[in-house]
């Protein structure tokens, strides 16, 4: 039932909202409908805390401590998100940027993506997993594009190209996963793309099959996560779709690729019998962390320069989840959930700043802190809270990621060194003149708008400072469960 819900009124709300969205009340019933999906996610939290792992439907759907938190994230800012968008895009309305037609668009397709990533994390079928990626490419290519300017459609196109041809390379990844299956399992018809299944008979499948599979599906769900080379799309969807809609990209879409990966990883591992694939992991992490980093000392435009953040911090979890081992896997979790929650908060920021000055370009951004504290400090606290700074929870998790690589893989210890020196100075140096440099613009009144950033920054100073042990006991039982 709790499952049903989770899923069910995402999707409701999507088909209402295709109707309602070009309302005056859409935006409040599109936060209305995100905040009962997090209510749901909630119970199933406590289910599978109380109860153990679920399956249900058949056993087409599958949930554990590794799942579940991921859902508990996507809820969570997937509703911060559309508490945000309210006034954001109202104000965005006001401008002409969009109409009302435009509004119904984004709404609708907002709780589509929602459905999208919930079922990708929710569903026990490898193949279902490939289904609801397509449909989150698909849904965020209509958001992305929602501007309908040359920039916007540009992005828009070039996301869909490359993700397309990604999301192609895993199809075929995943038919030879069937095929090793099939070989174990025998002529099961879809059961046997089942990933309970898949576990249990992991040790039988084809080693050879499995790694020319891995190859295929890290290429595949690589391409959406953002990893190095195949990462060109993300800076310009970043930039040219609606704020909201980058906090989402940013802090969710990346870590349901992520998981896709990672689940993969499991059974490919559990098969061939060594570290090929974590190797693999390693190395497109060390690759994106490094090149993230640097490029982003070659942006003007401050989506574009957090867009590339995001780069190198998904390169930093893909390493840790290569590294293996309880104490990486903790750190990688720990990881996703504090840079989702920091990078949405600073896209809300950045959001904010750019419609204030009327320019995404850095250049045109001066003084933030005197024309309006709120997003500011808000902007400041974010950059600083992103760059690793402590006692955010930032910190913490790169910390237990670089000690652990210095004891496992010394070699590896000046590549993540240098991309988070570079990433530093490459940030700060651009983020202190936004925020306190000189302004000849009047101050602006405080906005409850930005109440989602201090939630976010409050919840990764927390962590970085304390965890409950409930929190970490789910997290140590999702990492055994990654191996």
């Amino acid at each position: 039932m709790d499952i049903l819900l989770v899923l069910g009124l995402p999707l409701l709300g999507a088909a209402l909202l295709a109707l309602l969205g070009a309302r005056r009340f859409a935006p409040e019933l599109n936060a209305g409908i995100s905040l009962a999906t997090l209510i749901a996610a909630s119970f199933l939290v406590l289910h599978v805390i109380r109860h153990g792992p679920i399956l249900a439907g058949n056993e087409q759907f599958f949930v554990d401590p590794f799942n579940v938190f991921l859902v508990a994230l996507t809820a969570f800012v997937g509703f911060t998100t559309a508490l945000f968008s309210r006034p954001y895009m109202r104000i965005e309305e006001h401008h002409g940027r969009v109409n009302p037609q435009r509004l119904r668009l984004y709404h609708s397709m907002y709780q589509l993506f929602m459905f999208a990533m919930l079922l990708a994390l929710l569903t026990n079928n490898m193949g279902l997993l490939w289904v609801a990626m397509e449909a989150a490419t698909l849904s965020t290519v209509l958001l992305v594009s929602l501007y309908r300017t040359r920039a916007s459609l540009e992005a828009a196109w070039k996301y869909f190209i490359l993700c397309g041809v990604g999301i192609a390379q895993a199809l075929f990844g995943t038919i030879l996963l069937y095929f090793a299956a099939e070989q174990a399992l025998g002529r099961e018809g879809m059961t046997a793309l089942l990933w309970t299944h898949l576990n249990a008979v992991k040790g039988q499948l084809e080693p050879r099959v499995l790694g020319l599979a891995f190859v295929f599906l890290l290429v595949g769900y690589g391409t959406k996560v953002g990893l190095a080379p195949l990462h060109n799309w993300l800076p310009d969807a970043h930039a040219e779709g609606p704020t909201p809609v980058s906090a989402v990209l940013s802090g969710l879409l990346l870590n349901v690729a992520l998981y896709a990966v990672i689940r993969c990883k499991v059974l490919v591992e559990g098969s061939i019998g060594h570290l090929l694939p974590g190797r693999m992991l390693m190395t497109f992490g060390l690759l994106s962390a490094v090149l993230g980093a640097f490029f982003i000392w070659r942006q003007r435009d401050i989506k574009r320069l957090f867009g590339y953040s995001s780069i190198e911090h998904m390169g930093i979890i893909t390493f840790a989840f290569g590294l293996g081992g309880p104490v990486a896997n903790f750190a990688a979790l720990l990881h996703m959930t504090v840079h989702s929650l920091t990078k949405s908060s600073i896209f809300f920021t950045a959001g904010h700043a750019s419609q204030t000055a009327g320019t995404q370009q850095m250049e045109g951004i001066r003084g933030m802190v005197g024309i309006s504290p709120t997003i500011g400090w808000g902007l400041m606290l974010g950059s600083l809270a992103i760059l690793g700074t402590p006692p955010f929870g930032v910190f913490a998790s790169e910390f237990l990621i670089l000690t652990t690589a210095m004891r496992e893989h010394p070699w590896t210890t000046p590549f993540l060194l240098i991309a988070l020196a570079v990433a530093f100075a490459g940030i700060f140096s651009r983020v202190q003149p936004m925020v306190f440099g000189e302004s000849d613009a009047p101050p602006l009144p405080h906005s409850p708008a930005l109440l989602p950033v201090f939630v976010h920054l409050a919840i990764v100073l927390i962590l970085g400072i304390y965890m409950p042990a409930a929190l970490a006991e789910w997290y140590r039982a999702a990492a055994r469960l990654i191996g």
